[in-house]
């Protein structure tokens, strides 16, 4: 992994793969002006205002420079904080962009190239996405939360540009896979605010270790292979060659999706049928008798425990199936806004969720991760049904967000925070990234008071 990570070159990344880097750049942004001012990233601003620092790195919107491993948990907690970044589900659930501000605050520390950057941002996929097919049938499967993959990945995003040796990114991934492990109750049951936190910590805990490697700190070797490593404490059907095998010869980048609703993904198909019904028959809330969601067994185990009934927060309802449903169908449109206390709490949406069932499908089983299948089916008071089905969601690679749905996103994010000339000034400026001459050119793009 160390090898790879620091002999990758950009000129050997296709251009496709440039052009993918941009597109989740530019998402991520969004999402981090999105959570910008949100609950969650206010509180963590003033712990980390009062701490001060050296000014290494830029806090996207603000504009205030702390060290970087400050900024990078910062601005990842502000990408992840809506649920609304990408994901990458096969036989585990991933955020890569997640680890993008470590690429951003460690290359404006060093002062790195925007080419070394984008390298830096391929390189958080590719490790997060494989970790992602390493553990069979994955690391969710065994209780445990992705932020227990994501770290050994930060450390390896962070090594890269810092420029250390084979071994000290080895030793930077060994401290970090150390310190790391997030069980799965972080995402489970009635969800906290601290679920938007795990990726976040996992991520400034890579910068640490990468700084602390540079300074000849030595870390677990084997935090994989060895004895009471990570593939001992947890038991069998670890799949090395899905880890390593073909490295530089494609991309996991491109197999990657971006998020068309700020909810948990395995939402997304059941959202999308449960509008197309509601949409095309003009159903009303009243008129609903039962709403039936077939889907995978995962989901009906994470999505629709007891405690998803009864949403009291966002944390829970945006991981809530039965309340993004009802929401769905009350509303006829799952933004943002369908996450403040006033939708989460109205009484039109209270009486649709009993309404809603779950059911889990063999068949779509064995069709998962391949497809991500929903069925639903809305039965009225008149005996009558409507059924839809897909088999993924909008923001797929196979069916991906266009550059105007993009826009879209990014304007629905960032509407109280910017007219439109900033917004395209943005836009430009990530498209146009490698010929930037520096990293603070993005940087200051990024900021709301310049």
């Amino acid at each position: 992994m160390a090898d790879f990570a620091l002999e990758l070159k950009y000129e050997e990344l296709p251009d496709e793969v440039i052009e993918e880097v941009k597109r989740y750049l530019y998402d991520s942004i969004g999402c981090a002006f999105g959570g910008y001012q949100d609950r969650d990233v206010k509180g963590l601003s003033d712990i980390y205002m009062d701490m001060g620092g050296k000014p290494e790195a830029t806090l996207i919107g603000s504009g205030v420079k702390l060290p970087a491993a400050n900024a990078t948990f910062l601005n990842s907690v502000m990408v992840r904080a809506l649920d609304f970044n990408d994901i990458y589900w096969k036989d585990d659930p991933s955020h890569p962009s997640d680890i993008i501000p470590a690429a951003l605050a460690m290359g404006e520390r060093q002062g790195s190239t925007l080419k070394e950057i984008i390298v830096a941002i391929v390189l958080a996929y590719e490790f997060e996405q494989r970790l992602c097919l390493y553990a069979k049938p994955g690391i969710r499967e065994r209780k445990w939360h992705h932020a227990t993959l994501t770290q050994f990945v930060s450390p390896i995003v962070a090594g890269r540009l810092l420029g250390l040796t084979a071994e000290q990114m080895e030793n930077a991934i060994g401290i970090s896979g150390g310190h790391n492990f997030t069980p799965g109750a972080a995402a489970a049951g009635q969800l906290s605010m601290m679920k938007n936190t795990v990726d976040p910590m996992a991520v400034q805990s890579g910068i640490i270790a990468a700084l602390m490697a540079e300074k000849g700190y030595t870390g677990t070797k084997a935090i994989f292979e060895g004895k009471e490593g990570l593939n001992d404490i947890m038991g069998p059907g670890w799949d090395e060659d899905a880890l390593l095998g073909g490295l530089g010869e494609s991309y996991k980048i491109l197999e990657c999706s971006m998020k068309a609703f700020p909810t948990e993904a395995l939402t997304h198909s059941h959202i999308t049928c449960a509008l197309k019904i509601v949409r095309d028959h003009d159903v009303k809330p009243e008129e609903i008798v039962e709403i039936k969601v077939t889907t995978i067994a995962r989901a009906v185990d994470i999505l629709f425990d007891s405690e998803k009934y009864n949403p009291k927060n966002r944390e829970t309802a945006d991981h809530s199936l039965p309340y993004v449903i009802a929401a769905a169908v009350v509303d006829r449109k799952i933004t943002t806004d369908q996450f403040n206390d006033e939708r989460i709490n109205d009484p039109v949406i209270r009486s649709v969720l009993p309404k809603i069932v779950g059911e889990a499908s063999d068949e779509f089983e064995r069709m998962f991760p391949d497809k991500q299948p929903s069925k639903v089916v809305i039965t009225l008071t008149d005996g009558s049904s409507y059924k839809a089905e897909v088999d993924y969601p909008k923001g797929d690679p196979r069916e991906p967000m266009t550059q105007e749905d993009l826009d879209v996103k990014f304007k629905s994010l960032t509407s109280k925070l910017m007219d439109d000339e900033k917004r395209e000034k943005i836009r430009l400026t990530i498209w146009n990234l490698e010929t930037l001459n520096n990293i603070e050119d993005l940087m200051n793009e990024l900021t709301l008071t310049k």
